[in-house]
């Protein structure tokens, strides 16, 4: 058994103001992140072919948990990539990505979800919002399948969203607060939900290229 980087933990812990102290230390010496501030533009939350939006996230692996996992969000032209390697050692196996707590939220009451646009592995990711500024909260997931080495856009209905706390499901949690969208995270897992396994999970390298997050609306069904 390895002992944790306890370095990508404090980088991590820092990132994510994820401990009261410690962000009060921060906050006194001017060490804090600037503000996550998102602009939507229509229906598009953040085009992921820029810098500025990219900044906005940060690493979040199994290291919180021991684990060794590693990835990063990194930027390119044609959209960001989200990769790494993933291992269950140490008890770990997920990595992921998530934005800072956005300053303000997001109000996406309006949408009937979100689309991203996204070019994968074949590998089953996950998507999860946050309607609280608590770092170890619920979590309003889905989970979405990817093709290859091709483009493809992956809709994802605020109905589908299953409240989760750690992967496992919440039944009678309340529904996600669309007028306060407060994070949104990117995860490989080897976890679906309540331990069942990820079908497509394995060790090793991933790669998912995010081009745009946009929200999209349908209309009700007429009624007859």
């Amino acid at each position: 058994m390895q002992f944790p980087d306890v370095g990508r933990l404090w980088q991590t812990v820092t990132y994510f103001e994820a401990l009261p102290v410690v962000a009060c230390i921060q906050r006194t010496f001017g060490l804090n992140p600037p503000p996550a501030t998102v602009l939507p533009q229509g229906e598009l939350i953040m085009d992921l072919t820029q810098p500025a939006p990219v900044a906005l996230w940060g690493a979040l692996d199994d290291v919180v948990m021991g684990g060794m996992s590693r990835s990063n969000l990194v930027p390119d032209p044609a959209g960001a990539r989200f990769e790494g390697i993933v291992t269950t050692e140490n008890n770990g196996g997920f990595a992921s990505i998530r934005t800072r707590n956005l300053e303000p939220p997001l109000n996406l009451a309006d949408a009937t979800g979100l689309a991203l646009r996204v070019r994968g592995d074949g590998k089953r990711y996950k998507l999860l919002l946050r309607d609280s500024s608590s770092w170890d909260t619920l979590a309003y997931g889905a989970q979405f399948d990817t093709q290859p080495a091709t483009w493809i856009t992956v809709k994802i209905p605020f109905a589908d969203l299953v409240p989760v706390f750690r992967a496992k499901t919440v039944p009678n949690a309340p529904p996600l607060n669309l007028r306060q969208v407060v994070s949104l995270q990117i995860m490989l897992s080897k976890f679906a939900y309540n331990g069942q396994r990820n079908p497509t999970f394995q060790s090793g390298d991933f790669r998912l290229q995010i081009s745009t997050i946009s929200t999209y609306r349908e209309d009700p069904s007429p009624t007859l």
